[in-house]
Parts: structure tokens; sequence; C-alpha cells
């Protein structure tokens, strides 16, 4: 489970910088303002899909019944199977995109309502006419979703990992080579969402013909298997998506506050994105298919070791990157975004929101490893139950705080709502008792909380020297210090792990000595 758990991540991970490149150059190109925020609100859309389907309802509906008729019946069902699903998926999702492209108008006039009581009206069009170029991307990208679980259930992480780095490679592309064509970089940068659809899918199914899983668009057909899909993704939908649901919240609210609040929150949004798609999406994906084939096999005791151990695998990184990015945070911002028409000013506002997000940061990864206790065993209502629960508190939190805190308002909603779902997610698994810590694991938790700390405790006391005015300088030192900074919390924290008892870097030298040995 490790190794697959550090591929996915290490596919991730590239993902992420990638992405983190092609934002600067939004960034860069559009600042935080009109035109920023316009597209910001296209980009949601498809986006949200795309984290719902390729990391959330989908692939916890499909992967499981996949892996188990793949188990029990053998490739050939499970070919005809992933068929089905398919051309289901394909066939409504067309309808839904030919509605989506006619009444997109009164779309973005729910999603960002804001828009036509600020500017006149201009970021409303301007959100229509970019939202109708990147919706087709939904179709795209779910089909791409069902093929990287048909190679997720066959165990081949890889492939599907590393198909949506390509996503990064063809939008930095478009916002490069495609601008001088368009009307403005906006539109360079939504038809470059499109067209990285259509590469993602393309690779992902000459992954799975090589794999043995060759997969064409047959008639949609309503078997009884299918229906069975059916009745566990639905729900799933809100359940598993729910932090995706209380993002687009954010961005409603975030319309009705000045221009350039969408821009602000979106980038550090991306910033909190990177450790929590890296570990959250990567833990979740290696997950459960594990724990789903314990389950199946009424191997209790090996479905709670696995998921503590994932638990930990998350924590041990998700614990330091949450403080860092707090203490961090202005520098980071304007670090990363802080160039072009992307003002210092633009840089320390988004800060700000960064922080609120990073304090849910554990929460939200929690969530990602403790949804699939409840998936594995075919439970997809429980979710359901515990995310529209989260979403009225987060909605109310949204209302109750976007007026006195401005662009923090939305982020810090989203993270205390996070806290919400995560702490009912566990307390309904230990209470049936599908969740129960490995011996020890309670005392390792405690030892990264306090590993984290001194990191923090060292960071805090590196911004009373001068790389505490990194944001201050000029771009090349900035980077130089920012990467000091880094540096010194990775050493910091190894070190408390090694001291405290967590980690033993002798012995991971031996097995990655070992490992390069036998490659």
């Amino acid at each position: 489970m490790l190794r697959s758990f550090l591929t996915v991540g290490g596919w991730t991970m590239l993902s992420r910088v990638l992405g983190l490149v092609r934002d600067q150059l939004l960034a860069a190109f559009m600042g935080a303002g009109p035109l920023q925020d316009a597209y910001q609100v296209a980009f949601r859309l498809p986006n949200m899909f795309r984290r719902l389907f390729g990391e959330g309802a989908f692939n916890a509906a499909f992967v499981p019944q996949f892996s188990a008729i793949l188990t029990t019946e053998g490739p050939d069902t499970a070919r005809r199977f992933a068929r089905e699903a398919l051309g289901v998926l394909v066939f409504w999702l067309l309808a839904l995109t030919a509605l989506g492209e006619v009444f997109m108008p009164a779309i973005v006039s729910v999603i960002a309502p804001g828009f036509g009581l600020h500017g006149g009206g201009e970021r409303h069009d301007l959100a229509v006419s970019l939202s109708r170029i990147t919706f087709p991307y939904l179709v795209l990208i779910c089909a791409a979703a069902l093929v990287s679980g048909v190679l997720n259930g066959m165990g081949r992480f890889s492939a599907a990992a590393a198909a949506y780095a390509t996503f990064n490679v063809v939008g930095i592309a478009a916002i490069l080579w495609l601008a001088p064509f368009t009307a403005t970089v906006a539109h360079a940068a939504a038809w470059g969402i499109t067209a990285s659809g259509v590469v993602q899918l393309g690779l992902l199914l000459v992954a799975a013909r090589r794999a043995g899983m060759e997969l064409a668009l047959p008639r949609p057909r309503l078997t009884p298997q299918i229906r069975t899909l059916m009745r566990r993704m639905v729900p799933g939908l809100v359940g598993s998506g729910i932090s995706q649901i209380n993002l687009v919240v954010d961005t409603i609210i975030a319309t009705l506050l000045p221009t350039g609040s969408v821009s602000l929150m979106y980038f550090a949004d991306r910033v909190n994105q990177l450790p929590l798609g890296v570990l959250g999406a990567a833990a979740g994906t290696t997950l459960l298919p594990e724990l789903t084939r314990h389950v199946a096999a009424g191997d209790t005791r090996a479905a709670h070791e696995t998921q503590s151990r994932a638990l930990e695998y998350a924590l041990i990184l998700t614990l330091p990157a949450t403080l860092a990015l707090i203490v961090l945070a202005r520098p980071i911002m304007a670090t990363l975004f802080g160039h072009g028409a992307f003002s210092a000013r633009d840089a320390a506002l988004s800060a700000q929101s960064l922080q609120a997000y990073a304090i849910g940061l554990p929460a939200f990864v929690l969530v990602k490893v403790l949804s699939p206790g409840f998936f594995a065993r075919g439970d997809t209502a429980t979710p359901v139950r515990v995310g529209i629960a989260t979403l009225v508190l987060n909605f109310a939190l949204n209302l109750s705080l976007y007026r006195p805190l401005a662009h923090v308002g939305p982020p810090l909603a989203s993270s205390l709502a996070a806290c919400a779902n995560a702490a009912a997610l566990g307390w309904l698994l230990r209470r049936r008792a599908a969740l129960a810590l490995s011996p020890g694991c309670a005392g390792r938790l405690a030892r990264m909380i306090a590993a984290s700390f001194v990191m923090t405790a060292m960071l805090a006391l590196a911004q009373m020297t001068p790389l505490g005015h990194v944001a201050d300088w000029t771009t090349l030192p900035r980077v130089i210090g920012m990467a000091a900074l880094v540096c010194l919390g990775t050493a910091v924290y190894g070190a408390a792990l090694q001291a405290l008892g967590v980690a033993d870097s002798r012995a991971i030298m031996r097995r990655l000595a070992t490992r390069l040995n036998r490659r």
C-alpha cells in the first residue's frame, strides 16, 4: 500500500507543481480583477465535476464494484461492466452538457450572483462566454475518471495518476502560445481546459488497452449492474463531494464581495490544494481498493490496520504542512504569485485567505481517509447525511462571516465545516466498530503533532531574522529565501521526528538503497 500511496502521491505532486506554474501565468497575465474572476467562475463548474468524479463519488462507487467483479467473475465480465458504465455515463453527460450550453446565462447567475450586481454585468457576460468553452470538459474528464477507475481497480495506479498531469501541461501551452490568437488570455486558458480533457482521455484509453482492458462506447443500457452502480453513486455525489460543494458555496458568496475577491480566494485555495491533492487524493485512491478487498474477505483486523496506516501516512505530512502554511502564508503567496499584474497587496490579501483555508487542511485530508471506510462497506447513505449537515453548516457560517471578514470569511467557514465533517465521520466509524487505531498509532500521532510544533517554533524564530522579510524582496532573492525557509522547516521536522522516535532515518535510507540496488 505504501508503494502505491507514494506512486500516486508522486505523480499528483508533479501535477500540482505544474498547476502552480499554470496559476503563476494566470496571475501574472490577469492579476486579481474582473477578467480573472470571470475565468475562475468558468473554471469552477468543470473543475467541480473533475474532483467529484475523478476523486470522489464515481470513484467511490465504481472501483469497489469493478474490483469485486474482476475478482469473482473475471476480466471479461469486468470489461463488459466497464463498457456499459461508460456508455451510460457519456450519454447522460452529453445531455447535461447540451442543457448547460443553452442555459449557461442562468447557471452563471446562480453560481456567481454578484457578477450581475457589480461592474454593470461585464463579468457575468464574460463568465458565460468562457463557461461555454470549458463546459464540454466535464464529459471528457468524467469518462477519463471511469477509465482511471478501471486502471486503479486493476492495481495500476501510475498511468491514471500520470494522465492528470497533462491537464496542466496543455493549460500552460495554451496560455503561452494560444493567447495571441484569442480575444483574451482567459479565452486561451479556457480552450486549454477543454483540449486537456481530450488528451487525458486519449492517454488513459491507450493505457487501458495495454493493460488488456480495451474499452468501447456501447449503446447505453440500464443493466442490473449499472442500476447498482447508480444507486451507490448518486448519494455519494453529495457525500464524498461535500468539500467541493462547500467551495462552490464559497465562490457564490465571494462574488458578492468586492471585485477580485474570487481571484484572491482561488490562488489561496490552489496553494492549499497542493498538500490536500497530493496526500488526500493519494490516500483515498490507494486506500479504497485495498480496504474493499479486506472487507469483502471478512478480514476486519486487516481493514482496521489498513485504514490506520493510511491515516498515519496522510497526517505525517499534513500536520507540518498546515502549520507551515499558516506561518509562511505571506512569503509563500508573494513568491509564487507576486509577479506581473498580481500586486504585493493582492499577495498579502490572498495570504490571509490561505491561512483560513490551512486551518481546515487536516480535516479535509481526514475526510478523504475516512470516507472509504463507508464506501468499502457499500454504505453511501451515511456520508450523504453527514454531508448535507456539513453543507448547511458551511452556508450558515458563510453568511455569518463574509461581511465582517470579507475574503477571509468563506475560507474560514469552509475549514470549520470540514472539521465538523471529519469529526462526524470518525465518530460514526468508531461507533460501528469500523475504525480502530493500530497499537501505538495514537502515540505516534501525538509525537507527530509535537514535531510539527517544534518546526513551527523554529520558523517563527526565523521570521525575526532577515528571512522574515522575504515577501518584500525582489524575485530571485525572494525565491532563494523561500527555499531556505522550506529547507529549514523540513530539516527541523525530520530531526524532531527522529528524536521523538516516529521515524528512523537510517532505516529509511537502507530501504531506499535496497530499492535502488534492486532497480
